[in-house]
């Protein structure tokens, strides 16, 4: 979906003269499952995302027409409540802004955009921090981009009601061109680490699956971890959080811990050593030694953490054995999605097709594929 189509679409549907914004969808690098567990994650905005067109129009009345669904919805401000459907991610907003007595009023939006549905992208987010963003600039409400992140994560929460960290409103918010965010979970610390990829290409690849097991499964996770962690800390007192664990340590007490557990745990902290590891090798523009890491995380969120499936081990194992990959790994929450590849820019059509055609002989099934580039966080678009 173009941006000129959605200031058409706009115009089809709205009086206004509308203000265009685009809000990016987002990857993570490295850092799974680490963000409910106070680590460090190592998201990035991409080039892929969600356009705004939006306009005041002098009512009490918000009307949204979604372009990629067709469909409308027009509500009073007065009336902002949760209702079953894709509004949910919306209207939150507007109760979180509502929330902080912040003044608005009525507006005109349409909005669609180019994230794959199913691949991981994280459209949620995009959605909530866009318009956030633009109601924030037309309506001069002065908020900061961090607040707008805790904003939009609260707006998830209380209206489509998903419990999500902050790593997808933070980077849909807060990425940089070129740039991945080193975020501190705990204390929502950050800082821009220069990605510089050059001779090397971002690829997703869509399994297409989505096995049933993954909302049931997180909460497990969550579970599971929370007990690994406080039977860690009668151990070591000192112990704030995972981060103040390291791997030989949770190895040390193996014999006094339910097998699934310390693996859980195993994982966890071998995790966030890698993480800060990965982060050193950014810095000295290591892409190689950084890829390492990658496929390390996959073994363990397959092994340790029991979040992968066959169809993303079997792309996984493949981008190992082949040269012109150095680095894959399930991306997201698991159990089907995508995995995230860093390639040799030269061959990746072809190397990814050899892939791709393997999957499919396996699995009957077409793999969606996708090139990403970083992007700024979500901005006003300059209109021609």
């Amino acid at each position: 979906m173009l941006p000129e189509s959605i200031v058409e679409i706009f115009a089809a549907n709205f009086e206004s003269t509308p203000r265009l914004f685009f809000s990016p969808g987002r990857i993570n690098l490295i850092g799974e499952h680490i963000d409910y567990n106070d680590g460090f994650v190592m998201p990035a905005a991409v080039d892929k995302g969600i356009w705004f067109a939006v306009a005041p129009n002098n009512t009490n009345v918000v009307n949204f027409y979604s372009v990629d669904l067709k469909e409308e919805y027009s509500t009073p401000l007065s009336v902002i409540a949760p209702v079953e459907g894709w509004q949910n991610y919306l209207l939150g907003v507007i109760d979180q802004i509502q929330k902080r007595e912040l003044a608005i009023g009525g507006f005109d939006c349409a909005f669609g955009g180019n994230l794959p549905v199913g691949a991981g992208l994280s459209s949620s987010a995009a959605v909530e921090c866009g318009l956030l963003f633009a109601l924030n600039e037309i309506f001069g409400l002065h908020l900061l981009r961090p607040t707008m992140a805790t904003m939009a994560q609260k707006a998830e929460h209380t209206f489509p009601q998903v419990m999500c960290g902050i790593m997808d409103q933070f980077a849909s918010l807060m990425g940089k061109l070129d740039n991945v965010v080193l975020l501190d979970c705990t204390s929502l610390d950050y800082k821009y680490l220069p990605l510089k990829l050059e001779n090397y290409s971002l690829v997703l690849i869509n399994t297409k699956v989505s096995h049933s097991l993954a909302s049931g499964e997180y909460n497990v996770r969550r579970q599971q971890c929370q007990e690994g962690l406080q039977f860690l800390q009668s151990k070591l007192p000192a112990a704030k959080s995972f981060r103040d664990i390291k791997p030989a340590e949770v190895e040390k007490y193996k014999g006094e811990m339910d097998p699934v557990i310390y693996n859980r745990c195993l994982y966890v902290t071998q995790e966030i050593q890698r993480t800060q590891k990965a982060a050193i090798h950014l810095e000295n523009n290591e892409l190689e030694e950084f890829g390492k890491l990658m496929f390390e995380t996959h073994k363990g969120l397959s092994e340790l953490y029991e979040v992968s499936c066959k169809e993303l081990d079997f792309l996984a194992d493949k981008a190992r054995q082949h040269p012109s990959f150095i680095g894959s790994r399930v991306m997201g929450g698991g159990f089907g999605g995508c995995t995230i590849n860093l390639v040799k820019k030269e061959d990746w059509t072809s190397v990814v097709k050899e892939l791709t055609d393997a999957y499919k002989q396996e699995f009957g099934i077409d793999a969606e594929v996708y090139e990403v580039a970083t992007s700024d966080g979500t901005y006003e678009a300059v209109q021609a």
